[in-house]
């Protein structure tokens, strides 16, 4: 009953009681290289051609920042080619428009490093079964593994596929995966199509089955062969860099539930894909499934994932392509009811297939989720079965105003690791101490240095106190730096009778000008500054000088002068 209480309530009211944005969610999308369908859209041939590719996949990220996204999930691998310099497979045609012709640079490293000056992760995103059609294949010519290990390949229904009964599938995938964590520094793997191709029965894999089946029926050694690609390449990626989040894209419905039939597909018996064994077994850190449905067909399976997950953080993927008028022209509300539902019901948060029709702002999408669902930033979900142990908190602040800007600096944090450097994250707010619990006082996460600029266009808006926290790489937070107090604020404000300044054992004097450079007050300086009653309301410019030189000089609004 629980069930169907809880989607006739999403049917009949759709927006009562939406779930205040939480600190800590998934906000992920899906960032497709395959034929360019996200990016790229110019070919890398020329300099000016790689200026551009790399302009373009930087403009993608500016925006998906500026929604408070924290995740990309970037295609790295596509149809057994890749967009890296790889020493096993070719790089792929989209980049240049040969196959195997190098851009000229490394797309993944400057993904990576876009993302991390961002403050978002990125998951290497590796297409892992199919090969691709025999078209593509010939295109790859000696570089393609249907040459170089044909073995391990099959082709099946015009398109090759690796075997994933053939053990030396599970090498070959594992290889690929270690060379991508061992070379990047990348926050997670993604592992896509890790399963059966569509309407496996006529799969050409008997000769493989007679020779490793083990007396094992056909569904079972299938969903073994998976399974046993899935958990190896798992310990080889935490034996590399244990930090990094190893995570797949399942078909979105398990199995039939109790009360809904997934209607003859899904992914434990139509593609042989046993995920939710991979939660129960702890070889995922989190499962994607591709939950690209609507009403009954979305919210019982979706509550299975969380039923089922076993500690481990299940993100839906949700279609929000099927809002464009060409495919299901799905209304608007459709993606925000899946979205409410997966924060009231604790899943660790939300991802979206693909990136253009969020850039796009297919029917307001990208609109919907600034203003309503993600209007601060978040951290990703710490990875507590993995590690729990926070890193030291920063230490030794210091705090500078000047020029309508904010100056935080603080000491760099120490991990329980010393392979990890933390990240940092500050909080800002009105109140004091500021409460890094709220996710409203959130300003910048995933910071890469020990330092961060705080800059206000108007000066009565500015956050008066400031906290900063050190976060490893499993997601632990550590206890708050607080920069500054009431009784010895670091940033000037105006209460409309005194101007409150920072302690500087330096200064002289304070001098006051309007707008046009006009001297309105010259006193001595003293941290409480009495405002004389012939000031109004305004905009004035503060300098606070010694017997040489200015020593601070930033602007300040009274706008309460007569309030009092």
């Amino acid at each position: 009953m629980r069930h169907i209480f809880i989607i006739l309530i999403f049917f009949l009211i759709p927006f009562v009681g939406l779930r205040a944005q939480t600190k800590r969610e998934v906000r992920a999308v899906w960032l497709t290289t395959a034929y360019g369908l996200d990016w790229p859209s110019t070919r890398a041939v020329t300099p000016l051609g790689v200026k551009k590719q790399k302009a373009e996949l930087c403009r993608i990220l500016d925006e998906l920042q500026k929604a408070n996204f924290n995740t990309i999930l970037f295609q790295a691998r596509i149809r057994g080619d890749v967009i890296y310099p790889s020493a096993i497979e070719s790089y792929n045609e989209i980049l240049t428009g040969r196959s195997g012709k190098s851009p000229g640079y490394d797309p993944l490293a400057f993904a990576v490093d876009e993302c991390h000056k961002r403050g978002m992760e990125l998951h290497a995103w590796i297409v892992s079964i199919p090969l691709g059609t025999a078209k593509h294949v010939r295109s790859l010519g000696a570089g393609s593994v249907t040459r170089k290990q044909p073995s391990i390949c099959k082709q099946y229904q015009g398109e090759w596929f690796l075997d994933p009964g053939h053990p030396g599938t599970k090498e070959y995938l594992n290889r690929i995966v270690k060379e991508v964590v061992a070379n990047y520094d990348v926050d997670g793997v993604h592992l896509d199509y890790i399963r059966y191709p569509d309407h496996p029965a006529a799969f050409p894999d008997k000769d493989t089955y007679r020779k490793y089946g083990k007396g094992l029926s056909l569904a079972v050694w299938r969903r073994e062969n998976v399974t046993g690609i899935v958990r190896h390449i798992y310990q080889t990626v935490k034996s590399v860099k244990p930090w990094v989040k190893v995570s797949s894209s399942p078909i979105g419905k398990f199995r039939d539930t109790s009360r809904y039939s997934s209607r003859g597909w899904n992914g434990y018996h139509a593609v042989y894909q046993d995920a939710q064994g991979w939660l129960r077994e702890g070889i995922q850190d989190m499962l994607f499934p591709m939950m690209y449905f609507s009403g009954n067909q979305f919210y019982p399976f979706a509550l299975d994932w969380q039923e089922q997950c076993n500690g481990r953080q299940i993100v839906p993927g949700l279609g929000v392509y099927f809002l464009h008028p060409s495919e299901k022209n799905w209304p608007l509300d459709e993606i925000e009811r899946q979205i409410s539902f997966t924060r009231r019901e604790g899943l660790a948060g939300q991802a979206y297939y693909r990136a253009k029709f969020i850039m796009d702002n297919t029917k307001g999408i990208l609109d919907e989720l600034v203003c309503k669902y993600y209007p601060y930033p978040a951290l990703t979900p710490a990875m507590t079965w993995l590690d729990s142990i926070a890193p030291g908190a920063p230490s030794q602040p210091t705090l500078r105003e000047q020029y309508g800007e904010v100056s935080l600096n603080w000491s760099v944090s120490i991990d329980n690791d010393a392979r990890r450097t933390p990240a940092y994250t500050v909080y800002a707010s009105d109140t004091y101490p500021v409460d890094v619990n709220c996710a409203a006082n959130l300003i910048v996460t995933g910071l890469r240095e020990n330092h961060y600029t705080y800059s206000y266009v108007y000066p009565d808006k500015r956050k008066r106190f400031f906290a900063v926290t050190a976060i490893d790489r499993y997601g632990n937070e550590s206890e708050p730096l607080q920069f500054n107090s009431p009784g010895k604020p670091a940033v000037s404000h105006c209460d409309g009778k005194v101007l409150y300044l920072p302690p500087l054992p330096d200064a002289r004097f304070v001098t006051v000008t309007d707008i046009s450079g006009r001297c309105v007050l010259h006193v001595p300086y003293s941290q409480n500054v009495l405002l004389e009653e012939k000031l109004s309301q305004g905009t004035y410019r503060i300098l606070i000088t010694n017997d040489r030189e200015i020593i601070r000089d930033y602007i300040v609004l009274l706008q309460s002068i007569y309030a009092r």
